[in-house]
């Protein structure tokens, strides 16, 4: 028997691979809605346990979501068509005001961690100092699926016979 194709076998990712995916990875997809548009944004990130840490720019778009602070993220990891890994999270998106005092020290571990990834950020050699809107979100539920090629057999041809 020859192989034809490769037809995707899709499977579930366990928590702790959709985990790591998020963990290994460091842009995503951030869906939110605001009226009746949704909207996807990519966003540089860091996983630190159960939460996602980014960070915007002042008056962007993604601010809309202090009203409505429920959203999506996505990553993936793609190799080809039928080979792919991808996670999906959804969950509440919190701001991050060092002048609140609620939020100074969940602020200042967004610093660390976010550092963790650039050492750069929110230093005055930034490579993007107009991102100065730190937000986390919480993995409320946590989804990851992907697919791998399986080989579809296909029957050999047989010889034709002589006469």
């Amino acid at each position: 028997m020859t192989t034809a194709r490769k037809a995707p076998s899709f499977y579930e990712l366990s928590r702790d691979d959709a985990l790591a995916l998020l963990a290994r990875n460091r842009v995503g997809r951030l869906a939110f809605s605001f009226h009746d548009r949704v909207d996807i944004e990519p966003i540089s990130y860091v996983l630190s346990d159960d939460w996602l840490y980014a960070r915007t720019s002042p008056g962007t778009k993604l601010t809309v979501v202090q009203h409505h602070p429920w959203v999506a993220f996505e990553v993936d990891e793609v190799r080809s068509r039928t080979e792919w890994r991808s996670v999906v999270v959804h969950g509440t998106i919190y701001f991050l005001d060092p002048k609140r005092e609620a939020d100074r020290a969940a602020y200042d571990a967004a610093v660390h961690i976010l550092r963790s990834a650039d050492a750069d950020a929110l230093t005055s050699a930034d490579a993007t100092p107009q991102r100065q809107v730190l937000f986390r979100i919480h993995v409320d539920d946590l989804v990851g699926k992907g697919a791998t090629p399986t080989p579809t057999p296909t029957p050999t041809p047989t010889p034709k016979s002589g006469r």
